[in-house]
């Protein structure tokens, strides 16, 4: 670490506390050629990896996006915000623990279809119906016939995490 000051590249560490929420770690610095003192910070920086579209184009990661997928999928359903978040934020987890990055905007697409599923079949009709480009009625009879086969959340499930 560089003095702020003098520039020099020899400083000490002189004091360190971690903060009380243990995200981050103070530091107090000595300047071993000027003597001056100075603080820093340290703390994780989590980067989402970059989405890939199917044209290849490339974008930063958007939790709003992932957002507004699940209220259209999910617009007047009986589930609650509880498990729209939960499920938001198991897709992130997913997407995050890859540790690559770059995904594909299909590999998401795929994970919010998983999460569907799980909440609302007919939420996960809709997007599907979307996602994969239905183009006739025989596209959503056999939609709906893979998501029969599936156990359904009792509605009371549905309003509690």
């Amino acid at each position: 670490m560089k003095c702020p000051f003098c520039k020099n590249s020899e400083t000490q560490v002189v004091d360190t506390r971690e903060s009380e929420e243990g995200d981050s770690i103070r530091r107090r610095r000595r300047c071993v050629a000027c003597e001056k003192r100075f603080t820093t910070f340290e703390t994780v920086e989590l980067r989402m990896p970059q989405v890939v579209k199917q044209n290849g184009m490339r974008s930063e990661f958007d939790t709003q996006k992932l957002r507004t997928s699940f209220s259209r999928a999910l617009h007047k359903r009986p589930v609650s915000t509880e498990l729209v978040d939960a499920a938001i934020h198991h897709v992130t987890q997913k997407i995050f623990v890859l540790g690559e990055r770059e995904i594909g905007s299909r590999q998401v697409g795929e994970m919010v279809m998983k999460e569907l599923l799980k909440l609302d079949k007919v939420a996960y009709i809709r997007f599907a119906s979307v996602y994969k480009s239905f183009q006739d009625v025989g596209d959503f009879s056999d939609a709906v016939n893979a998501v029969s086969d599936v156990p359904a959340r009792r509605a009371s499930d549905r309003r509690k995490p």
